[in-house]
């Protein structure tokens, strides 16, 4: 396995942030992560379970709360995505297990409700902390679930567990033909707490890491790839390991969600209480915004009109909130 990744040779030109961010909603308990369906953002929230819907006005209403959900410290209601078909996709901790479910989605904006879920994976390792979480469909049409170590480091190595890693499958859960491990869900290993995932124009797929004291990473990800924990925390120029295309001190990062706009990868942090911007066509370099003045930083999305959203994250126990956290902010790119 080589030691470092293909360049990524994205094609888009860089990106920025223009006015100041101003608010889209606020009042939101522990916001984890944001999807779209035609247009309507659909907002999780990790320690009430619940579900809500983004209306005009600003203000929210429960699409639904999501059963079974047992959550404590890093755990609960974490990734949202929905497919093609309308369909929502939901990572969330149970009472000894992470599991990825499908609901119907109902209705129409303004009164959007969950239908039935299936569970099409379960069995994935949880705990207080080190659950991944992060749900995202890849260019392929494959859906793309990252997964923690729940704090138990030997996982990450252990291709027959599913934790610490990034797992690919079919929407209906199932192994796709082409994935590196015969009959494994298990696209990538070597992964600490993988919350961050997200792909540029040319396909080049990238993924944030959270160290544990030394070094919180942005990777490229390969198929099959070894990402070298508890191995390596950082780069290690092993011939069997892939090294991080950037990394930092997890006092200046905490890397949660990233999204990537134009030719600019933005990631969320959470202990740096920062907004990074990373070049995709040299992933080495950043650029940092917002630097204590939202507070911590769960996930970034581009929204359907273009501009860039960035949900915080004071109310989850570890922050300390402001008037109107937690809250999703936007800013136009320029």
């Amino acid at each position: 396995m080589p030691t470092v990744s293909p360049e990524p040779g994205g094609t888009e030109a860089e990106v920025h942030p223009g006015e100041r961010p101003r608010d889209v909603t606020t009042g939101l308990g522990a916001p984890w992560s944001v999807a779209f369906l035609d247009g309507t953002a659909l907002i999780s929230e990790r320690d009430t379970a619940r579900i809500l819907e983004l209306l005009d006005d600003g203000s929210t209403r429960v699409v639904g709360e999501v059963p079974g959900v047992a959550g404590i410290g890093e755990g609960g209601l974490l990734g949202l995505a929905v497919d093609d078909s309308r369909r929502l996709y939901v990572y969330s901790t149970g009472a000894r297990e992470n599991r990825v479910q499908r609901f119907a989605l109902r209705g129409a904006p303004g009164s959007i409700s969950l239908g039935k879920a299936t569970t099409i994976v379960d069995g994935i390792p949880a705990a207080a902390n080190h659950d991944g979480g992060r749900l995202a469909f890849g260019p392929d049409g494959m859906l793309y679930v990252t997964t923690g170590d729940a704090a138990e480091r030997s996982r990450a190595q252990d291709r027959d567990s599913l934790g610490g890693k990034i797992l690919r499958m079919t929407p209906d859960g199932d192994v796709p033909a082409d994935n590196p491990f015969e009959d494994s869900l298990v696209y990538t290993y070597g992964h600490r707490n993988v919350e961050g995932l997200g792909w540029a124009a040319d396909g080049t797929m990238f993924a944030t890491e959270f160290g544990q004291n030394t070094w919180d990473e942005l990777n490229v990800i390969e198929a099959g790839g070894n990402y070298g924990w508890p191995l390596a925390e950082g780069a290690s120029d092993s011939g069997d390991l892939i090294d991080p295309v950037q990394q930092w001190h997890p006092a200046e990062a905490s890397p949660s969600g990233l999204t990537i706009a134009g030719g600019t990868l933005f990631i969320a942090n959470l202990r740096g209480q920062r907004l990074r911007a990373v070049p995709v066509d040299d992933p080495s370099e950043s650029t940092e915004y917002y630097e204590g003045r939202y507070g911590r930083i769960r996930d970034v999305t581009v929204s359907p009109d273009g501009d860039l959203w960035i949900v915080t994250n004071n109310t989850d126990g570890r922050g300390d909130p402001r008037r109107g956290d937690d809250r999703i902010l936007s800013v136009g790119l320029e």
